[in-house]
């Protein structure tokens, strides 16, 4: 008899505990959740703020691990940045707002493409995580980026310059009642960023809470690397 999909719903995957080791020698401590078969792509999840509660176990991409490994064949990629802590443990180093992280991300891409060697990686960012993909996850083997909740904090015009000249996608799914950055301002911070798809999300807000907002998240991540793979299943 199925039974609907809920916050605490866990379906098979290999999961696999990891220690990668940055530039400048901090550890960062995170999990590889695989799918058991029919393997589409992957996402490494960068997490919202750590000095607003922000980790690898916030709750879209602890679902997201739980998940789309089992629903879409999306392996998932979930770490703590320097500093931060989660039920899995700490990472070493101190919180640098996102100046000193770029070792975090470089080092966490090292480990997908050459260590996993992952194919049909994506980088998906999470407020804070979303400044760091436009910053610093730059490695040319990347797909493109998935934004979730931007606020554009500490990203520069350069930055978005930077990433259409490259050309590679990049969507933004941006909540209609966000705390920082709502879809109509949003469209003006992006311009310089031209190839961006912005998606408004109606009812939504930053901290994508409630069901019908993780499904939605969830099949828009998998409608750009698994769209074979939907619709999602809303019960098991």
């Amino acid at each position: 008899m199925s039974q609907p999909v809920r916050p605490s719903t866990i379906l098979p995957a290999q999961r696999t505990p990891f220690t990668v080791t940055t530039g400048d020698g901090e550890k960062l401590i995170g999990e590889v959740a695989a799918p058991l078969a029919g393997y589409t792509g992957a996402i490494l999840c960068l997490h919202p703020l750590p000095t607003a509660g922000g980790m690898m176990d916030s709750h879209v991409y602890k679902k997201a691990a739980n998940r789309l490994p089992a629903m879409a064949g999306i392996e998932v990629i979930r770490f703590n940045s320097r500093g931060t802590s989660s039920e899995a443990g700490t990472s070493t180093g101190q919180f640098d707002n996102g100046v000193a992280e770029h070792f975090d991300v470089e080092a966490m891409m090292t480990y997908c493409l050459d260590t996993l060697k992952l194919e049909n990686l994506w980088v998906v960012g999470w407020s804070f995580g979303t400044d760091l993909a436009l910053r610093h996850a730059k490695d040319p083997r990347v797909k493109g980026l998935i934004l979730l909740s931007p606020p554009l904090r500490t990203s520069e015009i350069s930055d978005l310059q930077w990433w259409a000249k490259d050309g590679r996608p990049v969507t933004a799914l941006v909540p209609e009642f966000d705390d920082y950055l709502q879809p109509p301002e949003a469209k003006v911070r992006f311009a310089p960023l031209t190839q961006i798809k912005i998606i408004p999300v109606e009812g939504a807000k930053h901290l994508w809470v409630g069901e019908p907002a993780v499904h939605r998240v969830l099949s828009e991540i998998s409608e750009i690397i698994a769209p074979e793979r939907l619709p999602l299943p809303t019960e098991i």
